[in-house]
């Protein structure tokens, strides 16, 4: 809410068994006008509640003065006792949520600000007596008028992809080329950095990269990712079943490269759409991966599939826990602790 108009307000001492007796629920006492952003506004204090329901409590609002206010004034507002110094912090104030005032809506506040049994007991009374504080900040016409457009970063970085200007790295998966940025690839994975600037740097003078044991389709999510920050959807052709079971594959696959690269945020995404993907006859594959590739969420997802009775049977039926007793024994002893626990 820049820019604004700010003003802080002590509002005048008030003696507690006084107002109760003089003020009866629904009647309240006001400050007087005081101005902020060229508006008039004032304080009211009900010390027996405004309405009925909160008989029981003190009622305490900012009222706007001004009647012919056809446009929303937002305005952050804040309550506070003199000695609450936590809450007139500026990072505080600047927390709280801005209400619009309008000739519609004239007053926001608390109807329950304090039950007045804990108010005459608190440490904020003096000689029965308190002092409360409003801060408060109108937005000049100016600010409500400039629109601040949405972070447009992430589709700038992604169209360097794209148009491959100023690509200086090739990359050659299964035989594809892949043009990219040096620096955006060191920004976003310290692999390649360490790769591409440090004791690893691979090239040749034409810079050019060649990456084994990957896929081209793989390598080129793993660029998108990079440039765009998020997982990119996989074009499949073919049957719900027969394109689930490749999508599982695929995410397999980017997995594994995003555990090697470094990128902890797509390996997180893919362990996330994996869970989707844990059936009978993939779980215990997954598992094996989750294991490989330190993912004890994607883990955890396996052991509570397996344990289910009827997953069990099936998965035993198939023969499924036979690899990983071969490849990975000490799953099946977490699995048979899980069991017993």
């Amino acid at each position: 809410m820049s820019p604004r108009q700010a003003g802080t307000i002590c509002l005048w001492l008030m003696t507690t068994r006084t107002s109760k007796q003089t003020t009866p629920n629904g009647k309240g006492v006001f400050s007087l006008p005081f101005m902020v952003g060229g508006h008039r506004w004032r304080i009211s204090y009900c010390p027996n509640g405004l309405l009925s329901e909160s008989a029981n409590s003190a009622s305490l609002f900012l009222s706007l003065l001004d009647e012919n206010v056809t446009k929303a004034l937002k305005v952050q507002y804040g309550f506070s006792f003199v000695d609450e110094v936590e809450k007139q912090d500026s990072a505080f104030f600047r927390a709280l949520k801005p209400r619009n005032f309008s000739s519609s809506v004239r007053f926001w506040g608390h109807m329950d600000f304090m039950k007045i049994e804990a108010l005459e007991k608190s440490n904020h009374l003096k000689d029965d007596c308190f002092t409360i504080r409003c801060d408060l900040a109108v937005a000049t016409t100016v600010d409500l008028l400039i629109k601040v457009p949405p972070s447009s970063i992430q589709r700038h970085i992604s169209n360097l992809l794209l148009s491959k200007e100023g690509t200086d790295v090739t990359f050659i998966v299964s035989c594809e080329k892949f043009a990219a940025h040096r620096c955006v690839l060191a920004a976003r994975s310290a692999v390649f950095k360490a790769e591409l600037f440090g004791s690893m740097k691979e090239g040749t003078v034409a810079s050019v990269i060649y990456v084994e044991d990957m896929e081209a389709k793989v390598f080129s999510a793993l660029l998108e990712f990079i440039y765009t920050d998020t997982l990119p959807d996989m074009e499949i052709d073919m049957g719900e079943e027969e394109g689930g079971a490749q999508e599982a594959l695929f995410l397999q696959h980017l997995l594994a490269a995003a555990d090697r690269y470094d990128l902890q945020r797509l390996k997180a995404l893919c362990e996330k759409k994996l869970c989707k993907h844990i059936g009978v006859g993939s779980v215990t594959t997954i598992l094996a991966l989750a294991e490989q590739h330190s993912c004890s969420g994607l883990k955890e997802v396996c052991f509570e599939f397996i344990k289910t009775p009827a997953n069990l049977k099936e998965i035993t039926a198939a023969d499924g826990l036979e690899g990983i007793t071969r490849t990975c024994p000490s799953l099946l002893k977490e699995l048979i602790a899980k069991f017993t626990s």
